[in-house]
């Protein structure tokens, strides 16, 4: 399956879902939340990990950002155009940071665990 490119048709029938938990970006080596980690980034400073914040303070790791993980439901082409620019200037006209992480199937967003509720509601209302 190779996903959606149609610009329209992917904000016709984009939808929301907020994985259950609060997620930390955690940075360098941690051994521990390696193997649990629901995203992991290799960068050249060293690797950063998507986890739980229950699970990055358990392990000790410095919280510095709380978010809620929300994902969009639409299965959009990895050669989609248009879908990124369009949720993040809908975001950013709302004042919510979002950081992006993108699957095969969807693209998952990061924003602030207290702007979850305003961000699910301005990523819906561009499909209307």
């Amino acid at each position: 399956m190779t996903g959606e490119t149609d610009l329209a048709r992917m904000l016709a029938t984009l939808d929301v879902a907020r994985r259950p938990g609060r997620f930390a970006f955690v940075t360098g080596e941690w051994p521990t939340l390696a193997p649990d980690a629901a995203a992991t980034i290799h960068e050249d400073e060293g690797p950063t990990y998507v986890v739980t914040v229950e699970q990055a303070a358990e392990a000790g790791a410095p919280i510095d950002f709380e978010a809620a993980w929300l994902t969009l439901t639409v299965h959009s082409s990895l050669e989609a155009v248009g879908l990124t620019a369009a949720f993040s200037a809908a975001l950013g006209a709302a004042g919510i940071p979002c950081n992006v992480l993108a699957g095969y199937h969807h693209d998952h967003l990061l924003v602030p665990a207290d702007r979850a509720d305003d961000a699910t509601m301005v990523l819906r209302s561009l499909g209307g």
